[in-house]
């Protein structure tokens, strides 16, 4: 049955209004229409009144039945915003958000300062989000967007290709708990946003984080430090001497994770909060000479 893209909107708003309320169910509407129907909000506002086609119909008809499952908006959409770039994403990604931007423009302030021709590692890349912002204001930085997941780095890849940076930033499949892999070579500064939410803490996260969110970059451990502890003491020889290392965190781990910086050889620069005041990131520079191994005599 067709129906009209006044209708379209409407039929979805209402049924958004019991769980979201009236502002949200009206974002999440228009949002929603405009992907089924390829449409901006100002055509579909020209074409309230006219039918919209049987497969409109059914793509809007489907999306809202997701949207009623608590699926979050940017993998119905497959595409969110971040740091104004509007990047791919999917269900193997997490949701780029605001709380990211702490450790970006902590990691771009530093970027902008280093010598010419930097060379950046984003590790826990995801979606690629952080690495990509450096290269789009480092206009000299070479990027490296590294990841564990094949899925991920799919995903990254592809936004690469659309931020039009295939010239500087490259994808390579690097586990962050293990050794480096020694083709990565030596960077001036690694960022990371590693998975660090407490293992006991998953199964009480918000339902639209639990339930479609990768649990494989969310599950930081016993503690929620894993990837910091391994990251601080493995990475650090890939860094340059005297390099930098940038990582976000959660709400109330600083102390620790600077901590562990500290133990693995780093001299903690700025510690940085997000837009909610919350403290979420932290940079820290290498400062004490590795042996020939690359192993420092001080590790957690």
């Amino acid at each position: 049955m067709v129906k009209r893209y006044s209708d379209l909107y409407m039929d979805t708003r209402k049924a958004l209004l019991p769980t979201e309320g009236q502002q949200r169910a009206g974002l999440i509407a228009r949002e929603l229409l405009c992907a089924a129907s390829g449409k901006t909000q100002e055509a579909i506002i020209a074409a309230r009144d006219a039918y919209a086609s049987q497969e409109v119909c059914r793509k809007m008809e489907d999306f809202t039945e997701r949207a009623l499952r608590g699926e979050p908006l940017a993998y119905i959409l497959e595409e969110w915003d971040f740091y104004g770039m509007t990047l791919h994403v999917t269900k193997d990604v997490l949701i780029p958000r605001d709380d990211t931007c702490a450790v970006t423009e902590l990691a771009i302030k530093k970027a902008l300062f280093l010598e010419q021709d930097p060379r950046i590692l984003d590790l826990c890349t995801g979606s690629g989000c952080i690495g990509l912002a450096i290269a789009r204001k480092v206009k000299d930085a070479r990027v490296t967007l590294a990841d564990i997941s094949r899925e991920a780095l799919a995903v990254a890849k592809k936004n690469v290709v659309g931020q039009k940076l295939t010239g500087r930033v490259s994808c390579v499949q690097a586990d962050a708990l293990g050794t480096p892999p020694a083709f990565l070579g030596n960077f001036d500064l690694i960022v990371s946003n590693p998975p660090y939410v407490r293992s006991g803490d998953m199964a009480g996260l918000q339902p639209s984080v639990r339930d479609f969110e990768p649990a494989l970059a969310l599950d930081g451990g016993r503690d929620g430090l894993d990837f910091y502890r391994a990251i601080g003491a493995n990475y650090a020889a890939r860094l340059k001497p005297q390099g930098w290392l940038c990582f976000e965190f959660g709400m109330g781990q600083g102390d620790e994770v600077c901590r562990i910086l500290e133990k693995n050889g780093f001299r903690i620069v700025e510690r940085k909060q997000d837009y909610n005041g919350i403290e979420r990131a932290v940079l820290a520079q290498k400062n004490r000479e590795e042996d020939e191994d690359g192993i420092k005599e001080n590790r957690v």
